[in-house]
């Protein structure tokens, strides 16, 4: 059902249920997809591939070309999962010839005044709280959670199931599974909460415990507590995930707050 005060491109694929309110404005290029709905006042520019059964509400804008004096006018896109809530007045860039794209996952929830810059990859089922913040490049694991009001350097990685909290400055990257707080950023534990929440077991969120307190708690060096882990712990996908993540970190990884020379 489409207002007759919103324009759209008639060069644009739209699925036949989806809602576009009075005062949006859709430019041609543009995939949506069933169920989808796009409130008053936004705008959805060239570039954008928006899933099923999304959600944008008024003064958003989806697809605007990127903030980045290198972008050339490349093709490129921005995408959007299934099952996505984007929150008032968010802004989402499309990507550069670096990725050629921008991508927000499935189920995620992009609370009001948010940025997501060109280049970015969040993973499904995050949560960008209110006013945050993203640089170009920064990549998100999935269940992945940032509070209000923070701001994430370019090339940061936050790992899957990792909690960042409200008003950080994210210059170094989050490793999985953990919570970051204070200023400047440390690790402040691991996420047990969410971790328990999302099905993992006690022996599980033991293992992740155990490995942490050899990175950061343990004095030794982030390469000298990581050939220790692989010496001492059993391989598993929580493990590994953690080795590798710390492993290839192109910015390091954030410091701890219970050593004064975690690396």
């Amino acid at each position: 059902m489409n207002q007759p005060l919103a324009y759209i491109h008639p060069e644009a694929k739209i699925a036949q249920n989806v809602v576009v309110e009075p005062f949006s404005t859709i430019y041609k290029n543009v995939e949506i997809g069933e169920g989808t709905w796009i409130g008053p006042n936004v705008t959805i520019m060239e570039g954008a591939r928006i899933g099923k059964n999304c959600k944008i509400f008024p003064g958003a804008v989806i697809s605007s070309v990127p903030q980045d004096l290198k972008f050339a006018g490349e093709d490129t896109i921005a995408v959007i999962g299934d099952n996505t809530v984007i929150r008032e007045c968010v802004t989402v860039s499309r990507g550069t010839i670096d990725k050629m794209k921008t991508v927000i996952g499935s189920n995620c929830l992009v609370m009001s005044y948010a940025h997501i810059a060109h280049d970015c990859i969040i993973g499904n089922n995050c949560i960008l709280v209110n006013a945050v913040q993203l640089g170009g490049h920064v990549e998100m694991g999935e269940y992945a959670i940032i509070g209000g009001s923070s701001a994430a350097h370019q090339f940061v990685r936050i790992g899957a199931h990792a909690m960042v909290s409200g008003g950080s400055l994210i210059r170094k990257d989050v490793p999985p599974y953990v919570k970051a707080a204070r200023e400047p950023l440390t690790y402040a534990g691991i996420n047990s909460i969410g971790l328990r929440r999302r099905g993992f077991t006690s022996e599980q969120i033991n293992d992740i415990q155990h490995v942490y307190r050899l990175i950061f708690m343990s004095g030794l060096n982030y390469t000298e507590a990581l050939d220790k882990i692989e010496i001492e712990l059993a391989p598993s996908k929580e493990r590994d995930e953690i080795l590798n993540f710390v492993r290839n970190s192109g910015r390091g990884i954030i410091k701890s707050y219970f050593t004064k020379d975690a690396n």
